[in-house]
């Protein structure tokens, strides 16, 4: 198997600014956790108040939803707090949950990133399509289809195989233990809110978020990392994509400092918050010029759409 190549942190930093660049912070960790969840709660207390503002409000749970995602691939790392332990359950319980499932997979695209045996390899694949096809990846998200495949296909195919007779309760049953932590938040959510006439805030500010904004900015950010970065790139300053973000976008696509992939690909063990800095002191010493590197998030979409569309 062919192990993507790596950096030596010593090649860009010395020991000491290496040394403030890696330190972890439980402070920090726990900082963005509360950060994450009150922007929701100030987004949901928003559109409460004022009922026409469900919209942003959608777009703002949808890209904190996307942030809690974040913070638990941090902890995946061992770098969103200093203390293992501290780490390891606040990125199971606090973030988006799945840790320990999701990090030997994710440890993996790391080990052979843009490899034959990168397990993300298929999502950057078929990069550049056209922009036709583009928009109805766009569409499907917005529409609450793609969400719709990936959180319940599973459950539809079983019922859909089963033998004649054969009961659904099992295959409902494993699906409720599947997603327990979903049905039980939605079931806290509503009995909080449902006495004062908010029943609608589970459905409308978290499923709705989670089933639309939250699956095209998800998308977005795949195609900003990864797509029309060549397979079996053998530059390890090229295995992932830097982008620029600007205030919105931070805001409702990139938080977090998402958007820093190339660094996060080259030094895997910085915290989050290192990232921006990082970037400046390689900026300092003109190694992003050799790095993938763009100005903004429509000019990588417009690269992954430039595929002809057929005649």
């Amino acid at each position: 198997m062919a192990v993507a190549a790596r950096v030596d942190p010593k090649t860009f930093f010395p020991p000491d600014q290496w040394a403030r660049l890696t330190a972890r912070s439980d402070l920090k960790g726990l900082a963005l956790i509360v950060h994450a969840w009150g922007v929701i709660g100030l987004a949901v207390a928003m559109a409460m108040l004022w009922p026409i503002t469900i919209p942003i409000a959608v777009m703002i749970i949808g890209g904190r939803q996307l942030g809690l995602a974040i913070l638990m691939h941090d902890a995946a790392h061992g770098a969103l707090c200093r203390n293992l332990k501290l780490n390891d359950w606040v990125g199971e319980h606090l973030t988006a949950g799945g840790l320990h499932k999701y990090r030997p997979y994710h440890l993996q695209h790391h080990k052979y990133a843009q490899q034959a045996e990168d397990p993300d390899l298929v999502l950057s694949a078929p990069f550049p399509i056209t922009r036709l096809s583009l928009r109805r990846k766009i569409l499907r998200d917005l529409t609450g289809q793609t969400w719709l495949k990936l959180r319940w296909g599973q459950v539809a195919a079983e019922l859909k195989a089963r033998k004649a007779g054969e009961p659904v309760w099992p295959i409902l049953a494993r699906e409720l233990k599947r997603k327990r932590r979903f049905f039980i938040g939605g079931l806290v959510t509503t009995a909080v809110f449902a006495p004062f006439g908010y029943w609608w805030v589970w459905p409308v500010l978290w499923v709705l978020p989670a089933a639309t904004w939250l699956q095209m900015i998800t998308r977005l950010r795949n195609i900003a990392e990864h797509a029309c970065v060549a397979k079996d790139e053998p530059d390890p300053l090229r295995h992932a994509r830097t982008t620029r973000a600007n205030l919105i976008e931070r805001a409702v696509l990139a938080p977090y400092w998402v958007n820093y992939h190339c660094e996060h690909h080259m030094f895997m063990h910085l915290p989050c918050y290192s990232l921006p800095k990082a970037h400046r002191l390689l900026k300092a010493q003109g190694v992003t010029e050799r790095m993938e590197v763009q100005p903004g998030y429509l000019r990588v979409l417009a690269m992954a759409s430039a595929k002809p569309a057929a005649a």
